[in-house]
């Protein structure tokens, strides 16, 4: 299909090959023809143009051979008609029409379609126009599109501004400022974004330079409008910078593309067609790719998602639902609507508990988004339907085994059915993965391998995993050993003889080494969704050297792979394979027995590094061969359950199903500490669950205390007060039965948390002092310790400042004794408020220094915040406020890096507090 560009040099392109236009002369002769395709050029206007006032003597007779060249070198279509000449060329086909008419559409656009528009408008600019020609028409005809192009800057910039996302635009602005640097409105976007982006000294220093450059060429100060914008810099107006204030989390969840993709024009081609006309952009686009296990349905959605990314600034949201993944229940949709909330930024305690809520958010948030939602390996369309965006401008792109019938009847969803590749495909696929030299060299052996593997994607990859893997292996070997194979995967059959996925895997796997093989069948065990190298090892009794040397295997031979660093994870029908393998395992049992140890020995490890002041029962001894993961400090604690998460959450549901009871209670109690920390409630409250069931079906009354204790904090930290209150009753009845004064004790202290969260701080005080009490009796100093911190923080809330930091010194004595970190910290900050509510500024501001060096040391981010924020009051009212504004930029850079359910509340609150600074007689209390 021909291109004509005019908006740079003069090309014409033919299915993006470049064709040779001819001399200057003959470029100008096509742009005066083209910039109006398919309408008559006057000769004389013609001749004008090409010519301007100084014609040659016969005109018509030079232009003749220029048309004619271009008629007969790239194939244009020109007529004679009506006194001149008629280029037909389709309009859209030429660059400047299509900018125009885009510009045209733009105008009349809604916001963010309009955004949309003028985007892809001004990307057709390459350079400027009509590159290389001269004369007076084409200065004329620059200087028209140059006002044009200017104006297509301004409502982009309006619009920008009207979605309350200039900041975006500062950088373009910034190069096409230097192009116009005449233009007052294009001054103002350009200071008003540079303000939003924070960038206010910026903006100052460009008005200046604008100021000097007015007066210097046309001897004028700069508009009412730029001199008003300029005394709001000055006085630091906040409504120019609140670009700045709100951070729009814009999540890219696509996986990488998959190497040596192959194929897919056609379908890709109809994937094309959804996004390509304005008019779709009034209705949510639905695309479902379908076709049988291993086709590549995953494969060619995520390598079309990636190339239209772009397309959906606002981001791209991806779930795998594992709606076939064997061994595995899939994963409903209240719980993928959940990951995307999260994504989207909604921190957890303000995702709505009904599940109809849930989904409404989901479409609220991206209702003024456009954004692209891979919905992956579907079981059907009940799994589907909550998660289909509610309004134009998203893409939803669905990929199942199943035809989804349901989604195109009522959701007008665009069916694109995925087949075997074509020859030429197949074997570009090959080639990538094996090399031409070897398939040149065995022609016949290719084609019989490729009919063999029934030109499946998935099959065919399998099968040059195992030829890289052993060179000296001829392609006619495998291929042999392919045929006569019937059997296939029950769940995965294809209905197809040469589609026989068992043979296609079996051939892969025969080639392995033994040790390799046995690993393979024991990864089939493993309950997540992923494994380490540590993990792995100690589900097969490996040393990590050779652990990591057969994962390489493994994964060199395409049976698994790493999508992240040193973690490994199968294609769903391999999982499959290897499940079904497992089950004939004669060690399977052993081998589970030695993976639940693994997590419960590596997350009790963790759990003492970083809360050293816990003193959690320890797993019974290992299974030989279990090799927990080495962990030396709280960093590495942290990101083992920040990367361990899904599947700790996973190995305790496997644990409770098998009857590993022993192993849920302990990784539960490991792991609630890592969910506290990082605000992750909802999962902490679903593993007390299960954790409490667990210690019931074993009659472990202390377990049941421990998981009643667990379960009221997860309630209380989600503000449910009424079941806390049940569960703590519950653990507390068990403590007095028992005679246990330490457990009772910790009970009294989650009730004290509890009071204090609903502002009853003499009910908390009397908690607190009760557990005192017991833990006094009991002889436990960490306990006692505890029980004073708290109480020195009810205090402080009933006003009783002297009592709270008698009570904080005499809890520091004791925890600094026991060595409880987190006592300590929080501790030091109590005596910090204390002090300041009492003046006592730069006491407040030791103490609250104390806390800060504690929680760096454990790793406590959001404790450290939280320090941060109330070192900065202690500072500002103490009269120093360039240091209170450090203290605060300080906190809100660390916020930066946390993943905390109150991290958005804290970061409101901190920007509060920096601004306030800016303004004359500024308080704490702002």
């Amino acid at each position: 299909m021909m291109e004509i560009q005019l908006l740079g040099a003069v090309e014409v392109r033919t299915n993006g090959a470049e064709l040779d236009v001819g001399s200057p002369k003959q470029r100008l002769v096509l742009a005066a023809l083209t910039v109006t395709p398919g309408q008559v050029v006057p000769l004389e206007v013609l001749i004008e143009r090409v010519w301007g006032d100084q014609p040659p003597a016969r005109p018509a007779a030079t232009l003749y051979p220029y048309l004619s060249q271009l008629r007969s070198a790239i194939g244009l279509r020109i007529v004679r008609r009506d006194g001149g000449y008629v280029c037909e060329v389709p309009p859209d086909r030429v660059d400047v029409v299509r900018f125009r008419a885009l510009l045209r559409e733009a105008k009349a656009a809604d916001v963010p379609a309009s955004v949309e528009l003028l985007g892809e408008a001004l990307a057709l600019w390459r350079g400027v126009p009509l590159g290389g020609l001269s004369g007076d028409w084409v200065i004329r005809f620059r200087d028209t599109l140059s006002e044009e192009r200017l104006s297509a800057w301004l409502l982009l910039a309006r619009r920008r501004h009207e979605l309350g996302d200039l900041a975006s635009l500062v950088n373009d602005l910034l190069i096409v400022a230097e192009e116009y640097p005449l233009s007052e409105p294009l001054a103002g976007y350009l200071i008003r974004a540079l303000a939003s982006d924070g960038r206010r000294l910026d903006a100052l220093d460009y008005y200046a330079k604008l100021r000097t450059y007015l007066a210097d060429a046309l001897g004028e100060e700069p508009g009412d409008e730029l001199q008003d914008l300029h005394l709001r810099l000055l006085r630091r107006d906040p409504d120019l910078a609140a670009g700045s204030a709100a951070v729009r989390v814009v999540p890219r969840q696509l996986p990488a593309v998959t190497r040596g993709f192959a194929g897919r024009e056609s379908e890709l081609r109809v994937l094309d067609e959804l996004i390509a006309f304005p008019e779709n952009a009034t209705a949510v686009v639905i695309s479902a790719i379908v076709g049988t296990a291993g086709i590549g349905k995953t494969t060619t959605a995520v390598y079309w998602a990636h190339q239209v990314a772009d397309r959906f600034p606002d981001g791209q949201l991806f779930v795998n639902l594992r709606g076939f993944d064997p061994g595995a229940v899939p994963l409903s949709a209240i719980d993928a609507v959940r990951g995307f909330l999260e994504a989207l930024g909604v921190s957890s305690p303000a995702i709505p508990q009904q599940h109809d809520a849930q989904i409404a958010m989901f479409r609220s948030l991206l209702a003024d988004r456009k954004m692209l939602v891979l919905l992956d390996n579907a079981r059907d369309v009940d799994q589907v339907r909550p998660l289909l965006p509610g309004a134009p401008g998203c893409l939803a792109l669905v990929t199942s085994r199943n035809r989804l019938t349901g989604l195109v009847a009522e959701h007008g969803a665009r069916p694109v059915h995925l087949d075997v590749l074509s020859r030429p495909d197949a074997e570009q696929l090959l080639r990538e993965r094996i090399g031409a030299d070897r398939l040149a060299a065995e022609q016949a052996a290719t084609i019989e391998l490729m009919e063999q593997c029934a030109r499946l994607p998935l099959a065919l990859a399998i099968v040059a995993g195992r030829a890289a893997i052993d060179p000296s292996v001829s392609l006619a070997a495998i291929a042999a050993d392919l045929t006569g194979e019937r059997e296939r995967l029950d769940a995965l059959d294809t209905h197809d003889q040469r589609t026989t996925m068992r043979a296609v895997f079996l051939s892969s796997y025969d080639v392995l080494t033994p040790p390799a093989q046995r690993l393979f069948r024991l990864l089939g065990l493993h309950p997540g969704p992923d494994i380490s190298v540590a993990a792995a090892a100690s589900l097969a009794a490996l040393g990590l050297s050779e652990a990591t040397r057969l994962i390489g295997e493994l994964c060199y031979a395409s049976m698994l792979i790493e999508w992240a660093p040193g973690r490994y994870r199968f294609h769903d029908l391999l999982r499959a394979y290897a499940t079904e393998l497992s089950v004939a395992e004669p060690e399977s049992q052993l081998a589970v027995h030695r993976a639940f140890d693994h997590y419960a020995h590596t997350a009790h490890a963790a759990l003492r590094i970083i809360a050293p002041h816990r003193d959690p029962v320890a797993p019974a001894a290992s299974q030989p061969g279990v090799v927990p993961e080495e962990l030396v400090d709280a960093g590495q604690a942290q990101a083992w359950f920040a990367s361990e998460r899904p599947v700790l959450l996973a190995t305790v549901d496997q644990a409770a199903t098998k009857g590993f009871d022993t192993h849920v209670t302990h990784l539960v109690d490991a792991f609630a500490t890592f969910l506290d920390q990082h605000g992750l409630w909802h999962d902490w409250l679903t593993m007390e669950d299960a954790g409490l069931a667990a210690a019931r079906r074993l009659g472990n009354r202390s377990a049941e205390g421990l998981a009643c204790r667990g379960l009221g904090l997860a309630y209380a930290r989600l503000r449910r007060f009424t079941e806390a209150t049940t569960v703590l009753e519950c653990a507390m009845s068990l403590y007095r039965a028992d005679g246990d004064q330490s457990g009772e004790a910790k009970t009294h202290l989650i009730l004290s948390h509890l009071h204090c969260e609903q502002q009853d701080y003499a009910e908390a005080l009397e908690h607190s002092s009760q557990a005192l009490d017991l833990q006094t009796k009991a002889g436990n100093a960490t306990g006692q310790g505890r029980a004073l911190s708290n109480m020195a923080w009810n205090n402080a809330m009933l006003g009783n400042f002297e009592q709270a930091i008698s009570d904080g010194e005499r809890a520091i004595a004791l925890l600094g004794r026991v060595g409880d970190p987190k006592g300590q910290g929080a501790t030091w900050d109590t005596l910090g408020y204390a002090h300041h509510q009492l003046g006592n500024h730069q006491r407040a501001q030791t103490c609250y220094v104390h806390a800060l060096e504690l929680w760096r040391q454990i790793g406590h981010g959001y404790f450290e915040v939280s320090s941060l924020t109330d070192l900065g009051d202690t500072e500002l009212d103490a009269g120093d406020r360039d240091a209170a504004r450090r203290t605060w930029q300080q906190a809100l850079l660390a916020l930066d890096s946390l993943d905390h359910a109150a991290a958005g509340r804290a970061r409101t609150k901190l920007l509060n507090r920096v601004t306030a600074t800016d303004q004359p007689g500024s308080s704490t209390t702002c």
